[in-house]
């Protein structure tokens, strides 16, 4: 069996889902578009990308309630 974590376009794919997560975010959990806004913001192609993502990941986060940021004890911190 392959192992699909260490294919070489494992890192492409994920990007490529990112970036169809954040073109239609109004359809997609607020936590799918951060994980997606989290990718592209250490994989992202370009430095205007990586930025975009980090900036869209602020707005996403600002708009959910205090007490659900402070119970995602999963979350990476930047």
């Amino acid at each position: 069996m392959t192992d699909l974590i260490h294919a070489p376009d494992w890192s492409a794919d994920r990007v490529a889902e990112a970036r169809a997560v954040i073109a239609d975010a109004a359809h997609h959990s607020d936590r799918l578009v951060t994980i997606a806004c989290e990718v592209l913001a250490r994989h992202g192609a370009t430095e205007e990308e990586r930025e975009e993502a980090k900036l869209l990941r602020l707005i996403v986060d600002a708009r959910r309630p205090v007490r659900a940021r402070r119970n995602d004890g999963d979350e990476v911190q930047p």
